[in-house]
């Protein structure tokens, strides 16, 4: 196959998405003397505009995954406004140490009805966004390497295709696509956090990052104590804030956090497609 192009099209809040597939694209791009083009469209601004890739292209798309799955929130755009013409892709998703369960299909599948063929995928592993200790730094170097790794190998299937692949890249996840994980108590009752928005300590100085990197725009600019709109607990506001003023203090929130950190203390593998 003759590429062109990289695309980098991706979605990370806190920086892990977007680390992975840069890696990966870098690489890609050495390999095949090709420049590189990125579509962040982690804020809301970028998803005002559409994403369209050209039949000699190769589209990496990355998202985080978010209770099993590629983000709700995401599924309008990445429905709606990224289209593939054609152009190779591989999905590529971010887990925090538990599971990526059926994200990584969910994803192939998306890009396979936008015009992609997938001709790769990955499942890598990146700090959860509720936790500073859980799948703590990652990506990190043996990470990166492994993706350096995926690339040169993806560069030589990509050398040995004629003509585009006539089937999509088999990953692992269930057909039809599972329900969004949902976290329990030790009843066994379902432990609902949708609506939990971070709380603001006084030391908060209103400098506004958080509400810069809000991917919901969601926090208000003029006094960043107030919402706007949902929350996704993606971790943005609380990871970058220079003052380290937001937290959670919601039982239920606390409680699914401390189960997840307290039951996948191992180091989650990174999984492979290609």
């Amino acid at each position: 196959m003759n590429i062109q192009r990289i695309r980098l099209i991706y979605f990370s809040a806190t920086g892990t998405t977007q680390k992975v597939l840069r890696c990966i694209g870098e690489t890609l791009a050495q390999e095949l003397g090709v420049a590189i083009q990125e579509d962040d469209f982690t804020l809301p601004m970028a998803r005002t505009h559409t994403v369209v890739c050209a039949s000699d292209e190769l589209a990496l798309v990355g998202t985080p995954v978010y209770a099993g799955r590629v983000p709700n929130v995401l599924l309008p755009y990445l429905n709606g406004q990224v289209t593939g013409n054609g152009a190779l892709a591989v999905p590529i998703v971010l887990f925090g140490n538990r599971n990526y369960d059926d994200a990584l299909i969910e994803l192939r599948n998306l890009l396979e009805a936008s015009g992609f063929h997938t001709v790769g995928g990955a499942a890598f592993v990146g700090e959860h966004s509720f936790s500073y200790t859980l799948a703590a730094g990652r990506p990190d170097a043996a990470d990166l390497q492994c993706a350096e790794e995926f690339a040169r190998a993806l560069a030589t299937k990509l050398r040995a295709l004629d003509d585009v692949p006539k089937q999509a890249v088999s990953v692992n996840g269930q057909t039809p696509i599972r329900p969004y994980y949902t976290p329990r108590d030790r009843q066994g009752n379902p432990v609902n956090i949708l609506k939990v928005k971070p709380k603001v300590k006084d030391i908060c100085d209103n400098c506004g990052v958080c509400a810069e990197v809000c991917p919901m725009g969601s926090i208000d600019r003029t006094d960043v104590r107030k919402y706007t709109g949902i929350c996704i607990k993606c971790g943005a506001c609380i990871k970058k804030c220079p003052k380290q003023a937001r937290y959670y203090d919601d039982a239920g929130y606390l409680y699914h956090q401390h189960e997840l950190e307290e039951g996948y203390t191992r180091r989650a593998e990174i999984q492979l497609f290609l």
